[in-house]
Formats: structure tokens, sequence, C-alpha cells
């Protein structure tokens, strides 16, 4: 069996050195993950924004920080005790959202991803990691907090921290608004962990 750390080394070559769409002439850096590599739990967003192409470290801008707030505060999971990664792993310009062809160039880092991570849980952030895991054109919107199956892994979609940014003010609680249904999300996430 290979050794996991000498798989992510080669895997992590393997993106860094990637040339297999334009976006590859406009990063700075390329954005594979970070987190606990033994985790049951990785979390997939869209594609790394300006703050992640510069660090090379994914969800380190205001998204970011909404997000460690869901996790730990509306959820009790530290941050450090997941896995976090996107769907594809280099910046598209001006942060506008991956078109299908640099999804299906990066969906192999992705897949080689999951295997080596081999999670019991996967949350998809938004419509981009949903529709690329489930193969549906259904929106986020009308599959956000109905768990699914990705080989036979429970799979949750969840909103992307960004659209809280952009739709949920944060005073905005009632039932029905994207936070509280995010935190009822969370909880669900929360509730699955502890069965596992």
């Amino acid at each position: 069996m290979t050794d996991i750390n000498s798989a992510w080394e080669e895997l992590k070559q393997r993106v860094s050195n990637c040339s297999k769409c334009e976006l590859c002439k406009s990063r700075i850096n390329t954005v594979l993950g970070e987190g606990d590599i033994n985790s049951r739990v990785v979390l997939i967003g869209e594609a790394p924004g300006e703050d992640e192409d510069k660090q090379g470290r994914p969800f380190v801008g205001r998204a970011g920080q909404l997000l460690t707030n869901i996790l730990e505060k509306g959820g009790n999971i530290p941050r450090s005790s997941v896995y976090i990664t996107n769907t594809i792993k280099c910046r598209p310009p001006d942060n506008r959202n991956p078109n299908l062809n640099e999804v299906t160039c990066c969906r192999e880092y992705l897949e080689a991803q999951l295997l080596l991570l081999q999670p019991k849980i996967i949350v998809t952030l938004g419509n981009i990691p949903t529709k690329a895991l489930l193969n549906t054109s259904q929106g986020i919107t009308s599959l956000r907090g109905r768990w699914q199956k990705w080989r036979g892994i429970d799979l949750l979609p969840m909103f992307h921290p960004s659209f809280l940014l952009r739709n949920g003010n944060d005073t905005n609680n009632s039932p029905g608004s994207p936070k509280y249904l995010t935190w009822q999300d969370v909880k669900s996430l929360k509730a699955k962990i502890n069965e596992e």
C-alpha cells in the first residue's frame, strides 16, 4: 500500500505542474487543500479566490472566516478537524465561477483527493461542487440540506459562505433566510458526524 504522505506529495506535484486549462497562465499558486487528512469529513468549495491564490490555501478570505465561524460556532466542529478543498485548484480571473471545461480538467485531482482521504462525509459548498459530484442540473437552493450519496459516501449540499456574505445579513436569522438554513444544515452535519 502506498504511503499516504508520498501519495499526497505526488498529487500536490501533479496539481502544481498542471497546464490542462488556461487558468495555469494567470495563477499565482495552485490550491490543493488543507486540514486533517485523517478526517472523516471533507468540505469542497468552488474555486480559489484572490486571497487563496496569493496564499496557496483554501478559504482564507472573508468567505473562509465565515466558514470557520459556521463550523465552530454553529456546529462545534473545529476547522482543524476537517479537510477543506475546492472543485478546481486555480483561481478563475476576477473570481468568476469556473466553467465546465475547468471543472472537467480538475475533476481527476478532486477524485484523487477523495480516494486518498476516504471520507465518511462530504459537504459540497455551493452549486459548482454539488452539480459536479451529483451530476445534476438542480441548483443548490433546491438541494441544500438534503443528504445525498456519492459513491456510497454521505454528501450534504450547503450554501457557499460567499453566498451568505452576499445574501445573508448577519441580523437576519429568520426561518427561511440563508443564514437560518445554513445553521440548520450545520446542525444536521454535526448530528451525522456524531453517528459515525
